[in-house]
């Protein structure tokens, strides 16, 4: 570069002295031109040069900063979990299993209940099968000892007064009441009228009381 710039003094024209001042001529104002010209194409031309260089070598500094990251991100990192955590994830998994036993127990015992309400339900049914038919054989049951006390009552009837009479007093005075009430009045009154006074007016007490507690209305 100042080679450049010394040749190009060199061919530039020598001012002449104070008494010389007449002007130059054309010829020497376009040598002067060119030289100039050529001095700026020169500062350009290394100033350029100086640039390129100057971005090579950053870009040479940048690019083991550049590959630094990906480097890093492609080897393959691992994390070693510190004892706490580790502790932690065991806490956290020993409660997990815990309540899946839990979980698992719970429904088996609903399972069980289940299996209990539905044993609980047939039994029920049938008890209440049971009752029913027990309610109907007592129902016929009494249905029956109505039958064979009305028929045993219509039998005392057609008897005579005096052997009913008899029969009666020797009878708890309860079942007497129970056989008379049932007969007609006049059978009644004839088998009572045959028995002796003291059966008569016992069964008499047992027949008003058994009035005295029917209800009016």
């Amino acid at each position: 570069m100042k080679k450049a710039l010394k040749s190009a003094a060199a061919k530039a024209p020598k001012p002449q002295g104070k008494s010389a001042k007449k002007p130059a001529p054309k010829g020497s104002r376009k040598r002067a031109k060119g030289s100039l010209f050529l001095i700026a194409t020169l500062l350009i031309g290394s100033a350029t040069l100086r640039v390129g260089i100057g971005a090579s070598e950053a870009l040479a500094r940048e690019e083991p900063l550049m590959e630094t990251p990906v480097a890093a991100m492609t080897e393959p990192q691992t994390c070693d979990q510190p004892e706490d955590m580790r502790e932690l994830m065991a806490v956290f998994k020993e409660r997990e299993s815990r309540i899946v036993r839990q979980e698992a127990e719970i429904k088996s015992r609903l399972k069980a209940l289940h299996l209990a309400d539905e044993e609980v339900s047939q039994k029920l049914a049938a008890l209440e099968n049971a009752e029913g038919r027990l309610r109907s054989l007592i129902a016929m049951a009494e249905t029956a000892a109505e039958d064979d006390v009305t028929q045993l009552t219509q039998v005392y009837e057609t008897m005579k007064p005096k052997s009913v009479a008899a029969l009666f007093e020797e009878m708890d005075p309860q079942f007497a009441a129970g056989f008379i009430a049932r007969m007609k009045p006049e059978s009644a009154a004839g088998i009572l009228a045959g028995m002796g006074p003291e059966a008569a007016y016992t069964i008499s007490v047992i027949l008003a009381g058994r009035n005295a507690n029917t209800p009016t209305e």
